[in-house]
């Protein structure tokens, strides 16, 4: 299988990470003055500029600015982008703003995982970054928790869906390995006989069972904060 590189997962925790001192100095130089450059085309965007100009700027500097573990900063250049993707409904562009939200580690970081979820299940947006935003929920959830394996198998079910070549086929043999996982952690299924029974246990052989269970999820992420009004997104959505 062709080696696809991810834009959103980091399957190796050693992967990005400078080897020794040196490397770190070079990374952080280099991030600083991505700040400071992007920053400067933010600066000299025009009033009139495409919103989504700015938001594409805004998206770039807090992916640096976490890199940076420059928190508070991240997460008001990624607040900002977030608004104005949603005014301009670009779902996928929110769904990134997310992510970053998340990665800043703020109060509200929680929540806005939430949000990015619902927008990655809802709309078409990457299958990876869906992948990703329900892989924090897996990251963050104690070993024990059926909130993980509500997200694993949603996670696999919308690379199933959604998918194609050439990420495709990487993508569901990541998504089935963090099922496994998180199969082994739960309830020690060891073996294909076990994690099959699991699958069936834990009702996560059906849509129609799980994706309510992952509402439940979400609704404990965001609690009573929603950016955005649901009913209105999913009533304006084109119907199948």
């Amino acid at each position: 299988m062709k080696y696809i590189p991810l834009k959103y997962i980091r399957e190796d925790p050693g992967v990005g990470n400078a080897d020794d001192s040196t490397d770190a100095a070079e990374e952080t130089g280099k991030l600083k003055r991505l700040v400071a450059r992007v920053r400067e085309e933010l600066d000299a965007l025009s009033p009139g500029a495409a919103p989504l100009r700015r938001a594409d700027l805004l998206l770039q500097l807090g992916r640096a600015l976490v890199r940076l573990q420059q928190g508070a900063d991240a997460w008001a250049a990624a607040r900002e982008a977030f608004d104005l993707y949603m005014a301009e409904q670009a779902r996928e562009g929110a769904a990134q703003a997310c992510d970053i939200l998340f990665l800043a580690d703020q109060p509200q970081s929680l929540a806005a995982l939430g949000h990015g979820i619902w927008l990655a299940v809802t709309y078409p947006v990457d299958p990876e970054l869906s992948v990703a935003l329900l892989q924090h929920v897996v990251d963050e959830t104690p070993p024990d928790s059926d909130g993980a394996a509500v997200a694993a198998i949603t996670a696999y079910y919308l690379v199933d869906r959604r998918a194609r070549d050439p990420q495709r086929e990487h993508l569901l043999l990541y998504t089935n390995q963090v099922l496994a996982t998180v199969a082994r952690r739960h309830s020690g299924a060891d073996g294909q006989e076990a994690f099959n029974k699991w699958i069936e246990d834990m009702e996560l052989n059906d849509p129609a069972l799980f994706l309510p269970r992952l509402r439940n999820v979400v609704d404990v992420l965001v609690q009573d904060e929603w950016w955005f009004d649901r009913d209105a997104l999913q009533a304006a959505l084109p119907v199948d």
